[in-house]
Parts: structure tokens; C-alpha cells; sequence
């Protein structure tokens, strides 16, 4: 999972925002939600949003 946070620059807690999807994921889907992550800080996203996140999963 990636997931993009819109943020300034000297916004330093992306990984603290991911923490949501992640546990998320984990709520929902136990053991098989165990992923991957990388959070990063961006100047702006697609319509404005604050976060998105991109996942990639085998079904």
C-alpha cells in the first residue's frame, strides 16, 4: 500500500495518517490485510483530496 498525504513541508507524521488504511485493512481482512507501506508527503492531490491511497491486491 502507498498512501499520499497532502501536506507543507515541515509536516513530518505521513506515516501517522497511513496508520488509519492500515489498520483499516486489518479490521477488516485479520492476517490476510497484513501488507507493505510507504506514506508519503506531497504538495497536492487529484480534486483536492487530503489523502489517497493505492493498493494492489491478489483476489
Amino acid at each position: 500500500m502507498v498512501v499520499f498525504v497532502s501536506s507543507t513541508p515541515d509536516f513530518t507524521d505521513q506515516a501517522k495518517v497511513a496508520n488509519g488504511a492500515s489498520e483499516l485493512l486489518g479490521q477488516i481482512f485479520g492476517d490476510a490485510g497484513r501488507h507493505a507501506r510507504s506514506a508519503v508527503g506531497v504538495v497536492s492531490l487529484p480534486l483536492g483530496s487530503p489523502v489517497e491511497v493505492e493498493l494492489t491486491v491478489l483476489i
